[in-house]
Protein backbone atom coordinates (compact mmCIF):
# COMPACT_ATOMS: atom_id res chain seq x y z
CA UNK A 1 0.00 0.00 0.00
CA UNK A 2 1.23 3.35 -0.93
CA UNK A 3 1.60 6.19 1.34
CA UNK A 4 -1.34 8.16 -0.59
CA UNK A 5 -3.62 5.01 -0.25
CA UNK A 6 -2.86 4.92 3.46
CA UNK A 7 -4.18 7.91 3.85
CA UNK A 8 -6.83 7.88 2.06
CA UNK A 9 -7.95 4.74 3.84
CA UNK A 10 -7.14 5.96 7.12
CA UNK A 11 -9.90 5.76 9.77
CA UNK A 12 -10.78 8.39 11.50
CA UNK A 13 -9.83 8.31 15.52
CA UNK A 14 -12.03 10.96 17.57
CA UNK A 15 -11.51 12.14 21.43
CA UNK A 16 -14.37 13.38 23.35
CA UNK A 17 -13.68 16.40 24.77
CA UNK A 18 -15.35 18.71 27.33
CA UNK A 19 -17.58 21.36 25.31
CA UNK A 20 -16.48 25.21 26.11
CA UNK A 21 -17.82 28.44 24.53
CA UNK A 22 -15.68 28.46 21.78
CA UNK A 23 -17.58 25.07 20.50
CA UNK A 24 -20.80 27.49 20.45
CA UNK A 25 -20.62 28.31 16.42
CA UNK A 26 -19.81 24.61 15.46
CA UNK A 27 -21.92 22.68 17.78
CA UNK A 28 -25.18 25.67 16.21
CA UNK A 29 -23.95 24.53 12.78
CA UNK A 30 -24.12 20.35 13.07
CA UNK A 31 -27.34 21.16 15.47
CA UNK A 32 -29.06 22.94 12.24
CA UNK A 33 -27.89 19.91 10.24
CA UNK A 34 -29.72 17.47 12.59
CA UNK A 35 -33.05 19.26 13.82
CA UNK A 36 -35.83 20.64 12.57
CA UNK A 37 -35.50 23.40 14.92
CA UNK A 38 -31.99 24.41 15.28
CA UNK A 39 -30.45 25.99 18.19
CA UNK A 40 -28.53 29.18 17.52
CA UNK A 41 -24.81 29.82 18.94
CA UNK A 42 -26.61 32.10 21.39
CA UNK A 43 -28.74 29.31 22.80
CA UNK A 44 -26.16 26.90 23.19
CA UNK A 45 -23.42 29.66 24.92
CA UNK A 46 -26.22 30.68 27.49
CA UNK A 47 -27.03 27.23 28.42
CA UNK A 48 -23.26 26.36 28.82
CA UNK A 49 -23.02 29.26 30.82
CA UNK A 50 -25.08 27.67 33.37
CA UNK A 51 -23.66 26.11 36.01
CA UNK A 52 -25.53 22.85 35.79
CA UNK A 53 -25.16 22.68 32.11
CA UNK A 54 -22.58 20.32 30.49
CA UNK A 55 -21.11 18.98 27.01
CA UNK A 56 -18.89 17.32 25.09
CA UNK A 57 -16.92 17.22 21.89
CA UNK A 58 -15.55 14.66 19.38
CA UNK A 59 -12.58 15.77 17.40
CA UNK A 60 -10.34 14.23 14.97
CA UNK A 61 -7.32 14.07 16.01
CA UNK A 62 -6.10 12.05 13.02
CA UNK A 63 -7.12 14.54 10.61
CA UNK A 64 -4.14 16.81 8.63
CA UNK A 65 -7.07 19.66 7.49
CA UNK A 66 -9.45 20.99 10.26
CA UNK A 67 -13.35 19.28 9.40
CA UNK A 68 -16.35 20.15 10.66
CA UNK A 69 -17.10 18.84 14.18
CA UNK A 70 -18.58 15.35 13.71
CA UNK A 71 -20.16 15.40 17.08
CA UNK A 72 -21.75 16.67 20.29
CA UNK A 73 -23.71 16.04 23.55
CA UNK A 74 -25.26 18.73 25.87
CA UNK A 75 -26.28 17.56 29.15
CA UNK A 76 -28.04 19.40 32.46
CA UNK A 77 -27.56 17.66 36.23
CA UNK A 78 -30.50 19.03 38.86
CA UNK A 79 -31.07 17.80 42.29
CA UNK A 80 -30.16 14.03 41.53
CA UNK A 81 -31.82 13.96 38.20
CA UNK A 82 -29.62 14.55 34.30
CA UNK A 83 -31.07 14.94 31.20
CA UNK A 84 -29.96 14.88 27.94
CA UNK A 85 -31.01 18.20 26.42
CA UNK A 86 -29.29 17.54 22.30
CA UNK A 87 -26.99 15.29 21.30
CA UNK A 88 -26.16 15.20 17.38
CA UNK A 89 -23.45 13.24 15.12
CA UNK A 90 -22.63 13.93 11.56
CA UNK A 91 -24.95 11.45 9.26
CA UNK A 92 -21.73 9.95 7.86
CA UNK A 93 -20.09 9.42 11.20
CA UNK A 94 -23.30 7.80 12.11
CA UNK A 95 -23.15 4.06 13.72
CA UNK A 96 -19.67 4.42 14.27
CA UNK A 97 -19.37 4.34 17.95
CA UNK A 98 -19.19 7.97 18.28
CA UNK A 99 -22.84 8.79 19.72
CA UNK A 100 -21.72 5.57 21.88
CA UNK A 101 -18.68 7.39 23.42
CA UNK A 102 -20.45 11.13 23.65
CA UNK A 103 -23.06 9.39 25.42
CA UNK A 104 -21.07 7.33 28.05
CA UNK A 105 -19.13 10.85 28.65
CA UNK A 106 -22.36 12.68 29.64
CA UNK A 107 -23.46 9.63 32.16
CA UNK A 108 -20.03 9.71 33.24
CA UNK A 109 -20.05 13.48 34.23
CA UNK A 110 -23.67 13.52 35.15
CA UNK A 111 -22.84 10.49 37.76
CA UNK A 112 -19.60 12.76 39.17
CA UNK A 113 -22.06 15.49 39.76
CA UNK A 114 -24.36 13.83 41.83
CA UNK A 115 -26.84 12.48 39.54
CA UNK A 116 -28.80 9.38 40.15
CA UNK A 117 -30.64 8.84 36.95
CA UNK A 118 -30.73 10.48 33.96
CA UNK A 119 -33.25 11.32 31.39
CA UNK A 120 -33.55 12.17 27.42
CA UNK A 121 -36.10 12.96 25.07
CA UNK A 122 -36.18 10.88 21.56
CA UNK A 123 -38.73 11.14 18.18
CA UNK A 124 -40.33 7.84 18.08
CA UNK A 125 -39.44 7.16 14.47
CA UNK A 126 -35.60 7.74 15.13
CA UNK A 127 -34.81 4.15 14.89
CA UNK A 128 -30.86 4.50 15.44
CA UNK A 129 -31.07 6.74 18.25
CA UNK A 130 -33.82 4.70 19.83
CA UNK A 131 -31.37 1.54 19.38
CA UNK A 132 -28.31 3.51 20.64
CA UNK A 133 -30.30 4.78 24.01
CA UNK A 134 -31.59 0.63 24.20
CA UNK A 135 -28.04 -0.59 24.47
CA UNK A 136 -26.86 2.13 26.76
CA UNK A 137 -29.93 0.67 29.00
CA UNK A 138 -32.55 3.62 28.72
CA UNK A 139 -36.16 2.20 29.09
CA UNK A 140 -39.63 4.21 27.85
CA UNK A 141 -40.74 5.57 31.02
CA UNK A 142 -43.59 7.88 29.03
CA UNK A 143 -44.43 9.52 25.78
CA UNK A 144 -45.31 12.80 24.40
CA UNK A 145 -47.89 13.03 21.38
CA UNK A 146 -47.15 15.46 18.65
CA UNK A 147 -44.04 16.71 20.57
CA UNK A 148 -41.83 16.93 16.88
CA UNK A 149 -42.93 18.77 14.28
CA UNK A 150 -40.34 18.20 11.64
CA UNK A 151 -39.93 21.10 8.29
CA UNK A 152 -43.00 19.21 6.62
CA UNK A 153 -45.35 20.02 8.99
CA UNK A 154 -45.53 16.45 10.16
CA UNK A 155 -45.83 15.59 13.95
CA UNK A 156 -44.33 12.88 15.53
CA UNK A 157 -44.33 11.52 19.59
CA UNK A 158 -41.60 11.83 22.05
CA UNK A 159 -40.78 8.94 24.00
CA UNK A 160 -39.46 10.40 27.37
CA UNK A 161 -36.47 7.67 28.68
CA UNK A 162 -34.52 6.74 31.30
CA UNK A 163 -31.26 5.23 32.38
CA UNK A 164 -30.04 4.90 36.53
CA UNK A 165 -26.91 6.25 36.67
CA UNK A 166 -25.81 4.13 40.13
Amino acid sequence: MTMLESYLTLKAEYEIIPMDADDCHAVSILHGESFARPWGDGEFYSLLSQDNVFGFVARQTNAFLKKPLPGFVLARQIAGEAEILTIAVQAKVGRTGLGWRLMQAAMREAKLRGGESIFLEVDDGNAPALGLYRKLGFEKVGERRGYYKDAHGSVSTALVMKRVLR
